[in-house]
């Protein structure tokens, strides 16, 4: 009896399984995804053109060219401000580049990234701008973020460029879906055209937090897989990339001084000698905790803030004054407490902090060894992200708009303007 018994467990226990794993169907995987939102190849080549003027949202980075100052929003495109008066700055143009973030600008060609790829825009006339070359797949598994946890849908290139992300849930046939990682810029993780014209050519100028930085006739551009590209701009008929090199992991900004490139990486600042700019050859490097890390640099000196927080590293957030004399063996001269710092900026002895929340901090950097205690100004207002000192004017970007001032006469700072962001109240 008991024999039979185990036989009929057995065989229900058989036919139990056999029954749940008979169809596919029946066996369902549930979870939450980003579905891709695409945009086809032939509308995002199209794409790029001058609009009209429209309000900041979601501003990033920041540059000044001519008299003009451009600025980033987020993944849309470019903010043209006409600066030709600072106590009255006017927004005149926006350029729409799709999953743009990084500009330069050499002789009225502007160069920009636009998701995956690098594109030369003609701004000689600012109300009609036209694309010169395009460089695709230069910056790979370049995507937009998605603002959650969720894991990313399965992607088919088919389909046209990742511009956005839509939250599903899917319930589906058990199938392990392919992920792609997405690299967000880390150093940010926060009217009708005039028909203004740009006169004259020159290079422009970028804040600390530039990814893309010109030398002479060298356009050099990082990578999210952190590749430093160069691109041979002296004819701006035949544009040519003209050779990479892989920096190795965590590269974020670039800062050019005489003849050497700086970048700042996560674990440290590199120094590379460009005097071959299609050649760069690592000079040395200087060690930090692992953080966020723009680099700016005078003379015989580089002032770097590291950001703690985040996916940025330790808990410490400082600034770095490391001597230069010797440029094989950067050496470390003081760290000064900082809250959670971004970019700065460094003119003669006068050094601006972007302190994040916390604001904007002048100091006198005349020595070294005794910034800290040296604050000249320190406006608590404003949550600050990069500077750009032009002579007497300091331009500043921030979550709260871009902001003016009048540093002259140190000891008493002015504030010229201020195109202020509208809170959203949602």
């Amino acid at each position: 009896m008991k024999t039979i018994d185990s036989v009929l467990r057995i065989f229900t226990i058989t036919l139990f399984i056999g029954i749940l794993f008979s169809c596919d169907d029946e066996i369902k995987h549930e979870y939450t995804i980003n579905e891709p939102v695409y945009m086809s190849k032939e509308e995002f080549k199209s794409a790029v053109r001058t609009e009209g003027s429209r309000g900041m949202d979601e501003v990033g980075k920041i540059y000044f060219y001519q008299d003009l100052i451009f600025v980033n929003e987020k993944y849309e495109g470019i903010h043209i401000i006409d600066n030709s008066d600072p106590s009255n700055p006017k927004s005149t143009s926006f350029i729409n580049i799709p999953g743009n973030i990084d500009i330069a600008i050499k002789d009225d060609i502007l160069y920009a990234d636009s998701y995956t790829d690098l594109i030369a825009i003609d701004i000689s006339d600012v109300s009609h701008v036209e694309i010169e070359k395009r460089f695709e797949n230069i910056f790979p598994w370049v995507l937009p973020p998605t603002n959650n946890k969720y894991r990313l849908g399965q992607i088919d290139p088919d389909k046209g460029v990742v511009v956005g992300w839509e939250v599903k849930r899917i319930s589906e046939d058990y199938e392990e879906p392919i992920y792609y990682p997405y690299f967000e810029d880390a150093m940010f993780s926060m009217s009708n055209s005039n028909g203004a014209k740009v006169t004259g050519g020159g290079t422009g100028k970028a804040g600390s937090m530039a990814r893309f930085m010109i030398y002479e006739n060298t356009l050099f551009t990082l990578n999210s897989s952190w590749s430093l590209s160069m691109f041979d701009i002296s004819n701006s008929n035949q544009l040519t990339k003209n050779g990479s090199l892989n920096v190795g992991w965590g590269m974020e900004t670039l800062f050019v001084h005489d003849n050497n490139l700086f970048i700042g990486a996560r674990n440290g600042m590199y120094i590379y000698d460009i005097n071959n700019p299609f050649s760069p050859q690592l000079l040395s490097q200087y060690s930090h905790f692992m953080s966020c890390d723009p680099v700016v640099v005078d003379d015989n000196y580089a002032y770097i803030t590291l950001r703690a927080g985040n996916f940025c590293g330790q808990n410490t957030s400082q600034l770095d004054v490391v001597d230069l004399s010797d440029l094989s063996t950067p050496t470390l001269l003081k760290s000064y407490g900082m809250e959670n710092p971004y970019g700065l900026a460094i003119d003669d002895e006068i050094l601006f902090v972007c302190d994040g929340t916390a604001g904007l901090k002048i100091f006198d950097a005349s020595n070294p060894m005794t910034i800290g205690s040296n604050l000249i100004k320190h406006y608590t207002d404003i949550t600050t992200f990069d500077v750009i000192p032009l002579g007497n004017i300091l331009v500043l970007i921030g979550a709260e708009g871009l902001y003016q001032y009048d540093y002259s006469d140190i000891n008493n700072i002015q504030l010229l303007s201020s195109i202020v962001i509208p809170v959203n109240e949602e």
